[in-house]
């Protein structure tokens, strides 16, 4: 496990939650990165021993400054910002609180008064900076370029995870919930499939109180006579992720809902072109060199830009080419490590 002296710790990343979440992927993708520049560490009650970390209760007795003088608490929650404060104002630790919103709503009355009480705010993208009251500096997210990367050999690959070699295969990952939009690109997919030669991929998990809602969509499926051509698959382990884009010639985010949403710029890593709804960053995410977006909840809308997709002058080659370098130039791990390290410093440095 990759415990660090609480006493050179400059910057906490707190992950106060058990379950496996878009805020979770983020410490753990981000603190090792970080970590190459910076003194930070995770703490929460489930880290994976590959993330520099303190213990949860070493937060109570670590010294009241950090090696230079007051330390960074990186708070993407709203108990991770009452735990900031408890820790600043009840024990007397000298910190500079931050405050990373993902959010496209009107925050409650509780997480405004929060928001107030930091140093500084971060927005993961233009749209949600709108919905706060503080200024914020955005800074979006990225990922890492090397684990998601193109195919070497795109059909062995498809054979090897037993899915047709020939044919196009269009993807949509992730949670399969209604705020996903997982009956939109069911729905849109069973019109485009009249007039497309191709296979759709859904995979995610559901959990319990999605599961009738998963029923109801393999039911439709099974109407509609495309139980052969649209494939519900399990959810496979992060690790495996990237495989799972690179097989793909065109991947779908249909959310009506999303505080950012990292799908997009992973299958554009890949190599894979992207048609996505404006939600979320998609707007900031997807440009019309490297996919194309529709209106939330418009499944006509979808299968309308999917089947354009394929048709003369098939513009998902086009997009495929540009995918990469898009992500590349503005999407990497390090270029979000970078800008959030540069925040700290200047909060490091105030007196």
């Amino acid at each position: 496990m990759s415990h660090v002296d609480i006493r050179k710790v400059q910057v906490i990343a707190p992950n106060f939650k058990r379950r496996l979440s878009g805020v979770t992927a983020t410490v753990v993708r981000l603190v090792p990165v970080q970590s190459r520049d910076i003194a930070i560490a995770a703490t929460g009650p489930v880290i994976p021993d590959h993330v520099p970390q303190i213990r949860l209760s070493q937060l109570v007795t670590m010294p009241r400054r950090g090696p230079d003088g007051p330390r960074v608490w990186h708070a993407r929650r709203n108990v991770e910002m009452i735990g900031g404060l408890a820790l600043k104002y009840l024990l007397g630790k000298k910190l500079r609180l931050v405050f990373t919103s993902a959010s496209q709503r009107r925050q409650t009355g509780l997480t405004r008064w929060l928001i107030r009480r930091m140093d500084a705010v971060v927005a993961t993208s233009d749209r949600t900076a709108e919905y706060l009251e503080n200024d914020a500096q955005v800074i979006m997210h990225g990922i890492d370029l090397e684990g998601f990367s193109p195919p070497q050999d795109r059909a062995d690959l498809r054979q090897k995870l037993g899915l047709p070699a020939d044919g196009i295969l269009i993807g949509c990952y992730g949670r399969i919930r209604s705020s996903k939009g997982t009956d939109v690109f069911v729905t849109a997919m069973t019109d485009a499939l009249k007039n497309l030669d191709a296979h759709a991929l859904v995979m995610g998990r559901a959990v319990e109180k999605d599961r009738g809602f998963l029923n109801d969509l393999k039911t439709t499926v099974q109407t509609a006579g495309l139980a052969d051509r649209i494939h519900f698959l399990p959810e496979v382990p992060v690790e495996d992720m990237a495989d799972w884009y690179r097989v793909l010639d065109l991947y779908v985010a249909p959310q009506r809902w999303e505080g950012f949403g990292l799908t997009p710029i992973e299958a554009m890593a890949c190599g894979v072109p992207v048609i996505a709804t404006r939600v979320g960053a998609f707007e900031q995410i997807v440009t019309k060199d490297t996919g194309a977006l529709v209106a939330p909840d418009d499944p006509e809308a979808l299968a309308k830009a999917i089947a354009q997709a394929f048709e003369p002058p098939h513009r998902v080659r086009e997009w495929a080419r540009n995918a990469r370098p898009h992500v590349a130039e503005h999407f990497a791990i390090e270029r979000e490590a970078a800008e959030l390290i540069a925040l700290y410093r200047r909060l490091l440095a105030e007196r």
